[in-house]
């Protein structure tokens, strides 16, 4: 056989078939998976929940907040944060996954041999005598672009697994901002609640006292012991409080929940208001909104796989191969070495409705995406205006409680100074410092909430967390 003649013969009909294979359709753009999904809900107008810079969102927001230790902790909960390595695991996966999808477009190659020794005594298997060495490939028309489908869709679940992935490095972030806001509130929160016990002491043994001199009843004794006994259990409350928030922050960090890190005394100053764009630019942005995106038009391609699946398909093979044998007589008319040349078609005609099925099954798999997109979209959507909203009411929140902090520890050093005077006793100034206490603990609960729905706004409004890498080059 002529095998250069051969090989030209294939490489002119593989040509001639590329010439013959037909387009792909693309997916539909971004805008319109918005318009399917959303229908006529306006987002070019600024947010609703209130005023706001409208400017474009800046990303690098965890540096706004001023804490080395915070952005220490989030560096420490990138590495070891196991939620986020199952993410990392998962966006790996899909890109293996890309190119599995994508050999099918190549040559498939391989080549075997065989080979045995020469017997005496007839006592071997004559097959084990022959030896020699083939080599084959084999290549599928992609004619309707079923192998392209499948490779576009595993492109479009390789994005969607990268904008999880990087919605679940933003989501550590946040989560781990908060863990330490939380942290920080009920350690205080405890020491103060200590206080405030230190303080029931002392009050409960002037009641006592003051029983035993007759200038007190024991009705006063006994309310000063029972408010004494509230405000241990508050203590131990708080305590509870503080070390399960402690272990929470642990187990993003990957440690042992311990309940053994240290929390800073006081919160940092809270950062001026960031710019929040316009809600369609939040959709163009946010990962979680993107990677839904991406689902649809992955289903989109899966749709256009079923229908091609429907249709014949055509494969080019091509072999060339070298056979001797020691004990076995070849034919004399057998050319060695030999090869070939050759297609074959394979054509569905009857598997009992199972390929319609299929196509109907992939068009409502892109249905579910595209609702999935629209309440993955409406979500991110109420995100954003519950963070504005909150954040608009905690800042006056913050204000009367902050006003209401400062007035009672003027009064508290306005009875410290009566009682220098000799115009006030230990009683009322315990009392008041029990009344400056629970002051301090409203104001650092807003406060703690304020910096904690500030998060949820950044991570609402899809800005990174970090300043992003340059774009690669083209």
């Amino acid at each position: 056989m002529n095998i250069k003649g051969s090989a030209a013969r294939v490489g002119v009909m593989a040509f001639s078939a590329a010439l013959l294979i037909g387009c792909v359709a693309k997916p539909p753009p971004p805008e319109e998976i918005r318009k399917q999904a959303l229908g006529n809900v306006s987002l070019d107008h600024p947010w609703k929940a209130g005023e706001a810079a409208a400017s474009t969102v800046q990303d690098n927001w965890l540096a706004t907040f001023g804490d080395s230790t915070l952005d220490s902790l989030v560096r420490e909960a990138l590495v070891a944060n196991p939620d986020l390595r199952v993410a990392a695991a998962r966006m790996r996966q899909a890109g293996e996954l890309l190119v599995q999808a994508r050999a099918p477009l190549f040559p498939s190659v391989g080549i075997g041999g065989t080979g045995g020794v020469k017997e005496s005594g007839g006592g071997g298997d004559p097959s084990s005598a022959l030896q020699g060495v083939v080599a084959a490939a084999s290549w599928e028309l992609d004619l309707w672009g079923r192998v392209r489908y499948a490779r576009n869709a595993a492109a479009e679940d390789n994005a969607s697994a990268q904008a999880d992935y990087e919605f679940a490095r933003q989501s550590i972030a946040a989560a781990v901002a908060r863990a330490w806001f939380s942290a920080i509130q009920l350690t205080r929160q405890a020491q103060l609640a200590g206080e405030m016990v230190t303080s029931s002491q002392q009050l409960a043994g002037f009641a006592s006292d003051r029983e035993r001199v007759g200038a007190g009843s024991d009705v006063d004794t006994a309310l000063a012991r029972a408010n004494l006994h509230n405000l241990e259990d508050t203590r131990a409350q708080a305590e509870y409080a503080r070390d399960q928030a402690l272990r929470a922050l642990e187990l993003l960090l990957g440690r042992y929940p311990a309940a053994e890190i240290a929390a800073s005394a006081d919160f940092v100053a809270m950062p001026p208001p960031p710019p929040v764009g316009v809600p369609l630019a939040m959709l163009e942005r946010r990962p979680d909104v993107i990677a839904a995106e991406r689902r649809v038009a992955a289903a989109f391609d899966r749709i256009g796989e079923a229908k091609a699946a429907m249709l014949p398909q055509i494969t080019l093979n091509l072999n060339f191969g070298y056979f001797d044998s020691d004990i076995l007589e070849l034919r004399d008319t057998y050319e060695n070495p030999s090869g070939g040349a050759g297609a074959r078609l394979l054509a569905p005609i009857f598997k009992g409705g199972a390929l319609r099925a299929n196509v109907r099954i992939r068009t409502l798999q892109q249905e579910e995406a595209l609702a999935s997109y629209a309440g993955t979209a409406l979500r991110a959507l109420n995100d954003v205006e519950n963070a504005i909203a909150a954040g608009r009411s905690l800042e006056t929140r913050v204000k009367a409680l902050r006003d209401a902090y400062g007035e009672q520890k003027r009064a508290l050093d306005l009875t410290e100074t009566s009682l220098r005077v000799g115009r006030a006793d230990r009683r009322a100034l315990e009392q008041q410092r029990m009344s400056e206490a629970n002051a301090h603990i409203a104001l650092l609960g807003v406060q703690a909430e304020q910096l904690a729905q500030r998060v949820n706004l950044h991570l609402a409004l899809g800005g990174s967390f970090e300043t992003p890498p340059p774009p690669p080059p083209k």
